[in-house]
């Protein structure tokens, strides 16, 4: 199935899934999605998201090395001006 779907929001933002859809991915009531909103695209996933647990996990390993969020922002804008002087 390549074609675009169109799918209507019903009442409370319902959304109902194909069936060819639901089949295909082996969904059922009860599972879970995650929707990505990518600046107006949006991507449904049968796939857990992982991003915030990842990002959670980077930043306790950085906090463990004494890092902080304006350290690193700090060192990004001290790079960040050595490359814009390179000619």
């Amino acid at each position: 199935m390549t074609y675009p779907l169109t799918l209507t929001i019903a009442q409370r933002g319902v959304v109902t899934l194909p069936k060819a859809i639901r089949d295909r991915y082996r969904l059922k009531p009860g599972d879970h999605l995650t929707l990505l909103d990518l600046d107006g695209v949006m991507v449904l996933s049968p796939v857990k998201c992982e991003i915030d647990a990842v990002a959670d996990r980077i930043a306790q390993e950085l906090e463990k090395k004494g890092e902080s969020l304006e350290s690193m922002l700090l060192t990004l804008r001290e790079e960040r001006e050595k490359y814009g002087k390179k000619d």
